[in-house]
């Protein structure tokens, strides 16, 4: 078993380790019930394949297209159609993306515009990205990684507690650390409140390994590795059949992820310039998400 497999093995013991040992949480905010358990680790490095697990098919336009969405600075659910899909949202009425539950659920519930053309969520992750109360975050970070590479204070946070309270939902991935070593290549820590360990996590690795990726690219930087801290992980009740098919399956190796190595400015960077190149992966696994 080489490198890159054993690390989705890692996924797959922690996925083990929940669902075998996790208490039962059934005031969980859903209604849904899950197992949890407090404080878990996974650690990733990036130089041995893109982290897009093998277990279940992952969907990486899905990754990319909400990353983009959030580097955007976009809170309307239908301009993450629109990058999804890449047609107008005229055209996509009918048309869902991961985002549309919490927009028609939790954006209305906060009485927000809800219509076949915008469907607004409140100041959730790409407004802090990019606004935070006024500073925009994504450009003070990529400033700081190319200026001052040792600094310690390379911090992406979506947690902006004076608008909780006006989001759809609150962040889940809320905090990022980046750090660039002596022989120039950039690490991504990241801190998940809440983590939805069979339907969330895979998506939240690729997606911080596709913005290291990214950040690394801007600012002549190599990459490192991805390390996932994450506080409570938990299993929602209507997921375990298919955590138990999942534990069942073998890793493959990691794909490789390809880039447009002309971009240079992380507000260029589009659906086309990104592909994933060798990825062998088992069949879909379906499951409904808790909202």
């Amino acid at each position: 078993m080489n490198h890159n497999t054993i690390q989705e093995e890692m996924y797959l013991d922690l996925l083990h380790y929940v669902l075998t040992t996790g208490e039962e949480r059934s005031q969980e905010r859903t209604g849904t019930g899950t197992c949890s358990v407090f404080n878990a680790t996974l650690d990733f490095d990036l130089g041995e394949g893109f982290p897009l697990l093998t277990t279940k098919r992952v969907p990486f336009n899905s990754v990319l297209s909400e990353l983009l969405w959030f580097l955007e600075g976009s809170t309307d659910e239908r301009r993450l159609a629109e990058i999804h899909f890449g047609d107008s949202r005229e055209n996509l009425i009918d048309k869902t993306t991961i985002w549309t539950a919490n927009a028609n659920k939790q954006g209305v519930d906060l009485g927000y515009t809800n219509t076949d053309t915008v469907k607004e969520l409140g100041p959730v992750y790409g407004k802090q990205w990019r606004d935070f109360n006024g500073v925009d975050q994504i450009q003070v970070l990529i400033d700081s990684l190319k200026n001052n590479p040792q600094s310690r204070r390379h911090i992406l946070s979506a947690w902006n507690v004076g608008e909780i309270d006006r989001m759809a939902l609150p962040p889940c991935h809320m905090f990022a650390q980046f750090y660039v070593s002596n022989d120039k290549k950039l690490s991504c820590t990241l801190y998940q409140r809440s983590a939805d360990m069979f339907l969330g996590v895979p998506f939240n690795i690729a997606s911080y390994a596709l913005l290291t990726h990214m950040l690394a690219q801007v600012t002549d930087l190599d990459v490192g590795t991805f390390n996932h801290l994450i506080g409570d992980a938990h299993i929602y009740s209507n997921h375990i059949d298919a955590i138990q098919l999942q534990l069942n399956r073998t890793p493959y190796d990691f794909p490789t992820l390809k880039m447009n190595t002309e971009i240079s400015d992380i507000n260029d960077f589009s659906m086309k310039d990104f592909e994933v190149l060798d990825y062998k992966h088992h069949g879909t696994i379906k499951a409904p998400m808790a909202v």
